[in-house]
């Protein structure tokens, strides 16, 4: 409940001017930079359909000499390296939804900085990768006249698969009660 009054919030409020030292998830920013795209790194993702692709989070200096890694959004997997994402982009005033990097789960594979596919991000790889010491959170672009990439739309709507998971345990366990209850009355 109070992740989604804090999501609720942040999508409601007026951008305030970015600044490393803003910790509020959540939080529209705008800023003024320029994208450092030699060093934009390919995050691979699902479109809203399912459709494996990648988030293109390119490096961001502000006018204020501050890093932010900024989600531009998601491409098809063929565009990848493709220099017409990057076509007249270089000076700019963005506006986005600040969030927070959260660490990966165990089930995630390393990230590949030799051919520059990432499958979570990680500060210290991306240290190593651009040189450049970033904070905790990623701004997601929110411009929707963009078409590729295409931005990641954030809303309030927060999963909540609880009853699938109830039923697909519930069935399980009958099952093996089942297969117990059968092997046993064989013997």
């Amino acid at each position: 409940m109070e992740l989604i009054s804090e999501i609720n919030f942040g999508l409601n409020s007026t951008p305030i001017r970015y600044s490393n030292l803003i910790e509020k998830n959540y939080q529209r920013v705008v800023s003024e930079g320029s994208f450092d795209f030699k060093d934009q790194i390919y995050l691979y993702s699902l479109n809203e359909k399912g459709k494996p692709g990648y988030d293109i989070i390119t490096p961001f200096e502000t006018n204020n000499n501050e890093h932010v890694l900024v989600n531009r959004g998601w491409i098809e997997k063929e565009l990848k390296g493709s220099s017409e994402l990057n076509k007249d982009l270089k000076k700019q005033k963005i506006t986005g939804l600040l969030r927070k990097i959260y660490k990966p789960n165990i089930f995630k594979p390393e990230n590949d900085l030799k051919n520059n596919i990432w499958f979570s991000i990680n500060l210290n790889d991306i240290e190593k990768f651009t040189d450049t010491k970033f904070p905790n959170f990623v701004i997601f672009l929110e411009n929707q006249d963009i078409k590729v990439p295409l931005p990641k739309k954030i809303t309030v709507d927060v999963p909540n698969n609880h009853l699938k998971y109830a039923i697909t345990w519930y069935s399980i366990a009958i099952s093996i009660l089942l297969y117990y209850l059968y092997f046993r009355k064989k013997k």
